[in-house]
């Protein structure tokens, strides 16, 4: 032991073990700490009791020897961490000379198992750029796989591990296989298996008895759980095509039997199924259903989600029934009976149905839009985003057809409750882009309007917003639970609940009105480019008191923008009224706190600072207002 160390060790200033787990960290050594990391053991000043640690954000960090015996973990010089630190360009070349003996270097660093992640960490940065990581990372995973010494987990999370001598990654698979206890956990596993089948030493032999499990399994939840029988008779095919030596021992479980079988199911079955086995499963159909295959495909279409409304639509094409097909949707979009789904495809496959493209299909979309506000009232619709976010829809809808037709479809939205005001104009707008004569029902409507418009600051706009959200999302689903739950409390004539809950519906419905009003009128600006030459909305107005000669300061903002205490007054009051349009050196007439009024002269006119609390983009454009604040 270093004679320093016994003789602190002698006299009870060191204990035996802090002393020999020093002897460790000696100046030159590295180490690593739980919260400061990598560091490299500077120098020892025993007679100071402490030793000094470069850390990598910590240089010439003092510590107590006590503290640094039991807080430091010393590191052997073949630690991947102290051979980046003492020879960077050896480990840099190893990178790319012998991949998997670098990784070997950095799980023996990390007790044998680390993350893609730890790894990552470890080399992006000194040995690799994050685009160089990628790529390294992608080829030396295969390396490590083909080398059979690494265990490579199938989720990204799992550690990968340095496998045992006499464990080949087949073994390994096949292992993993018979540990497997759920059929979701079998169904993983034979994943891994049909990927890496070329690596068992002997594939009919160690897969034939998982041939026979597979088939047990599926055979037992084929009742239950029709979904994991289909994945797993799917998974069981994969194995009989690629290794032909291979045989199923239940001549009648296959996939066309299992599709008669469960016929009727489909509809619930298929959506639970991975998107590629879903696939396999319809374009089976045709095979497994015979000349019935059409009309349950069109009727699995007609319920489905998106996804599968494609996929049918393209077997059926493929499958030479696209008469059907057409006839199908002809009948679904006149009856209004076709699915949000079915619609949502539709319109993005348009090019190819364009004889569907008609005010029939904005008709059909308005109530598939109607049912699902009925059924799912705060859930947001694929449909409803086709229609407001595809700007060209509206135009190929209208495209050539009778004015007449267009105007109706312009009515019903103008009185449809599915859009709010600002979406509503700007679906009447993509109409009359192409019909510029029916402007008149929109700008007839929209005078009133405009003469009411309230000019507002964004913040002031973006609060008002938040209430209304907050109002729509949270408070009014809120109250309507509570209604539910105190109706079902019974005999509503003496429900105390049941009736405080519908008058505070009453009250959140007409503040929710009121605030839709506000926000349809409201202009937001940032009252920047204020004309100064005379008082407008957005100047900071200096007034001086024509009698006692004292002065006032003003700032004019927008309608919801009052604060007496900062003397910011909204442009409606009284005193914004009376000094709006007048210049410096007129004098206006006042109302004062005692009733009487004062004469004032204006002094000065500044601009107020702007507004940038939001963004003009989740607002109405600020070049609507221009002409309101003009005025």
């Amino acid at each position: 032991m270093d004679a320093e160390l016994q003789k602190l060790v002698e006299s009870g200033k060191l204990t035996s073990k802090a002393a020999e787990q020093l002897e460790k960290l000696k100046p030159g050594t590295f180490c690593l700490h739980k919260s400061w990391g990598f560091g490299r053991v500077r120098e020892w000043n025993l007679l100071l009791n402490q030793i000094v640690i470069d850390f990598a954000n910590k240089k010439s960090h003092p510590m107590q020897v006590e503290y640094a015996a039991e807080n430091l973990t010393p590191l052997a010089p073949e630690h991947f961490l102290a051979r980046k630190a003492s020879d960077l360009a050896s480990v840099k070349n190893l990178a790319r000379e012998n991949p998997t003996a670098l990784v070997r270097n950095i799980l023996e660093s990390l007790d044998g198992k680390a993350t893609a992640q730890q790894i990552n960490e470890w080399l992006v940065g000194d040995i690799f750029t994050e685009a160089e990581w990628k790529r390294w990372w992608e080829s030396t995973k295969k390396a490590l796989k083909a080398s059979g010494a690494f265990s490579i987990p199938a989720k990204k999370t799992d550690p990968i591990q340095i496998r045992g001598e006499g464990i080949s990654h087949g073994d390994e698979l096949i292992a993993a296989f018979n540990k497997a206890r759920q059929p979701k956990e079998q169904i993983a596993a034979l994943e891994q298996i049909i990927k890496s089948y070329q690596q068992l030493k002997d594939p009919e032999k160690q897969l034939q008895p998982i041939i026979v499990t597979i088939e047990n399994t599926a055979a037992r939840n084929q009742k239950m759980h029709p979904e994991l029988a289909f994945e797993l008779i799917m998974a069981r095919d994969d194995l009989l095509g690629r290794i032909p030596s291979l045989h199923t021992t239940h001549v009648g479980l296959t996939l066309s039997k299992l599709i008669l079988d469960e016929e009727k199911r489909l509809r619930s079955i298929l959506p639970k199924l991975p998107a590629a086995k879903e696939k396999r499963v319809l374009e089976a159909l045709p095979s497994a259903l015979g000349p019935g295959w059409t009309e349950r495909a069109l009727h699995l279409m007609e319920g489905s989600h998106g996804r599968m409304v494609a996929q049918v639509a393209r077997i059926l094409g493929e499958g030479g029934q696209h008469a059907d097909l057409r006839a199908m949707l002809e009948r679904s979009i006149r009856e209004h009976s076709a699915t949000g789904e079915m619609l949502t495809w539709l319109c993005s496959e348009r090019e190819e149905w364009r004889e569907f493209v008609t005010p029939d299909l904005l008709a059909a979309i308005l109530a598939a839009l109607e049912r699902e506000q009925h059924n799912a009232p705060n859930r947001a619709s694929k449909l409803h985003r086709a229609l407001v976010e595809d700007r060209q829809l509206l135009g190929d809808i209208f495209k050539n057809v009778d004015v007449a037709l267009a105007r109706d479809a312009m009515r019903r939205l103008q009185l449809s409750p599915l859009f709010d005001e600002l979406t509503k104009r700007s679906l009447l707008a993509r109409i009359v882009k192409v019909y510029p004569q029916l402007e008149s029902m929109i700008t007839g409507a929209e005078a009133q309007e405009k003469a009411a418009a309230l000019i507002v600051s964004w913040s002031s706009l973006e609060k008002r917003k938040a209430e209304y959200e907050e109002l729509v999302k949270v408070k009014i689903p809120e109250n309507r639970r509570e209604i539910a739950l105190a109706r079902s409390y019974g005999d509503l004539s003496e429900n105390f609940e049941f009736k405080a809950a519908k008058q505070m519906q009453s009250v959140l419905m007409r503040r929710k009105a009121e605030l839709e009003q506000m926000l349809h009128n409201a202009r937001g600006t940032s009252f920047e480019n204020v004309d100064t030459s005379r008082v407008s909305i957005g100047t900071i107005v200096t007034l001086r008191d024509v009698d006692a000669n004292k002065e006032e300061t003003y700032t004019v903002l927008g309608a919801w923008d009052g604060d007496p205490d900062r003397h910011v007054i909204s442009y409606q009051t009284a005193v914004g009224q009376a000094l709006l349009g007048h210049e410096i050196g007129e004098t206006v007439s006042l109302g004062t706190e005692h009733g009487t009024t004062a004469q004032f002269a204006i002094v000065s006119i500044q601009p107020a600072l702007p507004d940038r609390t939001a963004h003009a983009a989740d607002f109405p454009s600020e070049s609507a207002v221009e002409p309101a604040i003009a005025q």
